[in-house]
């Protein structure tokens, strides 16, 4: 049982009525080794994908100052805990640069911490994330905890078969373990392993959008994962560097909170591009 506070924040963060959630994340200004396109004009992005149907934002302190005026009351800003030393010669270290009393303060419904392990620092990776574990518990504020391949800028392809499904299976276990309420993590290839993953840990679980794909595999990726037991998404550059971020995320929201058939969103996404390009 969550505490009152968990309850509360959870019910902004998961839609009680499609028991769903579409999250944009915007925090790649801390964890792209490169600048992002589509990271200029961050108020443009919150008003486009919150349009679109997105109820959660990832984001730094920083920005969610310069976009609060953005976020509807019914939008939940979910506040960054860690960023990525993308600059530094040993891979997969990731950085702690805020507190879950911090996040409280500045009126987050949620912290995110990205969990990357078989790094040089993976102790003191899962020391940090049983630590934000704890400090959520007491505060009663939700732990979303990106559990994912360590490199979050290659491809799927090249990730899979480097570290495969144990990986994304083991840390998600690892993360609920730690108090994770939500676990977010990558497509592992298939319905099946995504279900396994799922049912290991007991815990609402979203699927990364990750590098760019197309609109097809996008949608077809998440009405598979939402079979298989996912509550959700929570997709970043396939929203913020699409053509239009407005009609992608709409696109999400048809499948993720309305069910429909990515074939159905696909359609009606492709007409709306059309009419854009006319």
């Amino acid at each position: 049982m969550h505490s009152l506070g968990k309850e509360i924040r959870l019910k902004r963060l998961i839609r009680q009525e499609s028991n769903s959630s579409v999250i944009c994340a915007l925090d790649h200004g801390m964890t792209s080794p490169t600048f992002l396109s589509g990271l200029w004009d961050m108020k443009a992005r919150v008003r486009e994908a919150q349009a679109g149907g997105a109820n959660v934002f990832m984001l730094s302190k920083g920005f969610a100052r310069i976009v609060v005026d953005e976020l509807q009351r019914e939008t939940s800003f979910a506040m960054m805990l860690s960023a990525a030393a993308a600059g530094c010669p040993k891979p997969n270290i990731v950085v702690e640069i805020g507190k879950v009393e911090e996040a409280l303060r500045l009126g987050a419904d949620a912290v995110v911490v990205y969990v990357a392990l078989n790094g040089e620092n993976e102790p003191e990776m899962i020391n940090f994330v049983a630590r934000v574990g704890g400090e959520c518990e007491r505060l009663g504020i939700p732990f979303i905890a990106e559990a994912e391949y360590p490199s979050a800028y290659a491809s799927l392809d090249t990730l899979q078969e480097e570290y495969g499904y144990e990986y994304l299976l083991r840390n998600s276990r690892l993360c609920a373990e730690l108090g994770a309420d939500i676990v977010k993590t990558n497509w592992p290839g298939d319905a099946d392993l995504f279900a396994k993953i799922v049912e290991a840990t007991k815990v609402p679980m979203v699927v990364a959008g990750g590098t760019l794909v197309s609109d097809e595999e996008l949608l077809t990726r998440m009405e598979l994962a939402m079979q298989a037991g996912a509550v959700g998404c929570s997709v970043g550059r396939n929203i913020f560097q699409h053509e239009n971020p407005f009609a992608i995320t709409r696109a999400l929201a048809r499948v993720i909170h309305e069910r429909w058939p990515a074939k159905d969103a696909l359609e009606e996404l492709r007409a709306t591009l059309a009419e854009g390009k006319q």
